[in-house]
């Protein structure tokens, strides 16, 4: 079977991103943080924000997971999520907080296609978006759920709304 076309680490730095930045706020787990890694380079995001106690590369189990999108996703750490989201913010971002709250849009009804540079916010696994990063958020999604749980793990979270930013300009 012939080999994918891939593009070279050179040439993915190189190519225009999705103006769509990832933070994530005290995520416990390190391989969530490398499948939202290759998730983020599957699909050109701009960046992605570990606060907190985000664990971050370099360490085994992230690469793992991310296989080499440590390398080719741009990334920075930022202790305060608040101080990381009020940067963003006053450079133009729309906040948007991915979490089950009062008030929040369906992800199916959310529109993505004049949301121009967005921050997408996931929370702790057990936890969610703190209140704080809520009080900031221009918009806050949520991911429609039918079963008997009512949350789905970070990564398949950020693939889903990450897709449908994706979708949104194709």
């Amino acid at each position: 079977m012939d080999e994918l076309p891939r593009k070279s680490q050179t040439a993915i730095q190189q190519v225009k991103k999705l103006p769509v930045v990832l933070l994530m706020e005290n995520i416990r787990s390190m391989h969530n943080i490398g499948s939202v890694f290759r998730t983020a380079d599957a699909f050109l995001a701009e960046a992605i924000y570990l606060c907190g106690y985000t664990p971050r590369p370099p360490h085994r189990d992230i690469h793992k997971t991310a296989l080499g999108a440590t390398e080719t996703v741009a990334w920075k750490y930022e202790e305060s999520a608040l101080d990381a989201v009020q940067t963003l913010k006053s450079s133009g971002y729309r906040i948007v907080g991915v979490e089950q709250v009062e008030g929040s849009i369906p992800l199916q009804d959310f529109s993505f296609k004049d949301a121009g540079k967005v921050v997408l916010i996931f929370g702790n696994e057990v936890e969610g978006v703190s209140e704080t990063l809520l009080a900031h958020c221009d918009d806050c999604i949520e991911i429609p759920q039918f079963g008997m749980k009512h949350s789905l793990n970070i990564s398949v979270a950020a693939g889903m709304v990450l897709w449908e930013r994706v979708r949104s300009t194709i």
